[in-house]
């Protein structure tokens, strides 16, 4: 590592530490405030920035924007926030811009080289059909869920997360992530009747759970099989610090995927699971309530944030409180977004063209330390919403139970 990384690495790091030493307590009366304050700045955000943007934010650069032409992993982000922007403000220019970015994603739908469809599909396709009745982000949202299907192995019960099918590299290679892509298949044996979607998302949420939660509830990022025969060959790590840490946004994916499972299947397992899994999250929180981005990383507590990982932890949590009918989830959650909205947006920037700072891409790759990301600024939104407006998100992204 050189100097001037290690140099800016041990900054963000001493910002950390004196953010968990200085951070107030979050009052549950002030929360309501605190998030009308939050979401009236993120339309502003958006009313200034979305018109001039023309394909996908990636993440930013000295506060501005890089772009995805095709939308990488992240592009259904963009138009989910414009959506939900719709839902607060109530302005249908929002809507406008939302479907036209949505719009650019259509050739995607046929692709079966990742697994990030539910990334891709659910928080744009999906949220547009719940919330114009349009059929083509219907249809478009199954075709999608049926190319996700394909990446479905039989003999390891997995979803393959990376690379083509066909190729070898990465055949066997699972990813916590993907819990969050199985949303879109529940949908698909919804609005179709075919129960082999859901039978594939229940089966690769079984093989998570198996193989990814340990004992005291924390996860990898990754674990590979042998795709050929479909053995275990144990856990590894890409986006975490190694295969014995825990990257904290993987653990988020994991709390809200699993809550998710548990809505749409009903199976106690994933309700278990997904209280394990916020059980240790809750833990190995910092006092400042925002997520170090790798609980057991050297470092940790005391290490650079990922407040996207604490954005998509709250969405999980509030969720979680509901269905598990613990009270004490949703207190968290309060106080993890009253964190957010407190401490990481980017209201004492001119520059910014993002919602949220103090996010974490990759730290292993030294790719986007202390930065903003396009699923920080959905997830944070949405959390608000969730608790400012629950029917109107109630009818955008579906929290029913089964």
């Amino acid at each position: 590592m050189s100097v001037s990384r290690r140099t800016l690495l041990t900054t963000a790091a001493g910002a950390a530490v004196a953010a968990t030493a200085i951070a107030p307590a979050a009052s549950a009366a002030d929360a309501p405030r605190t998030f009308r304050r939050a979401a009236d700045y993120a339309v502003t955000k958006l009313r200034a920035v979305a018109p001039g943007v023309t394909t996908f934010p990636e993440i930013t650069r000295f506060e501005k924007w890089t772009y995805s032409a095709k939308g990488g992993w992240i592009g259904g982000f963009w138009p989910g926030t414009l959506w939900l922007a719709s839902i607060y403000s109530g302005d249908p220019r929002f809507r406008t811009l939302a479907a036209a970015s949505a719009e650019k994603l259509a050739p995607r739908q046929y692709e079966t080289s990742d697994h990030d469809l539910g990334f891709l599909f659910y928080p744009s396709w999906v949220t547009g059909w719940r919330l114009t009745g349009d059929e083509k982000w219907r249809t478009g949202a199954l075709n999608a869920a049926a190319s996700l299907s394909r990446r479905y192995n039989e003999k390891g019960k997995f979803i393959r997360a990376w690379g083509a099918l066909g190729t070898p590299g990465n055949a066997g290679r699972v990813i916590v992530d993907t819990m969050m892509n199985l949303d879109l298949l529940t949908f698909a044996s919804k609005q179709t009747g075919d129960r082999m979607y859901l039978d594939i998302a229940i089966s690769h949420a079984k093989t998570t759970e198996r193989v990814f939660v340990r004992p005291d509830g924390s996860t990898p990022h990754v674990f590979d099989f042998d795709p050929d025969t479909g053995a275990e060959i144990g856990p590894n790590s890409v986006q975490g610090y190694s295969p014995t840490s825990c990257w904290s946004r993987g653990q988020a994916w994991a709390i809200y995927g699993f809550t998710t499972m548990y809505r749409r299947s009903g199976d106690p397992l994933f309700l278990r699971t997904a209280q394990r899994l916020a059980d240790f999250a809750l833990r190995a929180l910092t006092p400042d309530n925002v997520p170090v981005w790798d609980y057991l990383a050297p470092q940790a507590p005391h290490d650079i944030k990922d407040s996207s990982a604490g954005a998509v932890m709250a969405c999980g949590l509030l969720d979680l409180a509901k269905v598990a009918n613990r009270p004490q989830y949703r207190e968290a959650a309060i106080r993890i977004l009253t964190a957010l909205c407190d401490t990481c947006l980017t209201t004492k920037s001119t520059r910014a063209e993002a919602i949220m700072a103090r996010g974490t891409r990759n730290r292993p790759a030294e790719d986007g330390v202390e930065v903003s990301l396009p699923y920080g600024d959905y997830y944070l939104l949405e959390g608000i919403l969730r608790v400012l407006m629950p029917k109107e998100i109630e009818k955008a992204i579906d929290l029913s139970t089964v």
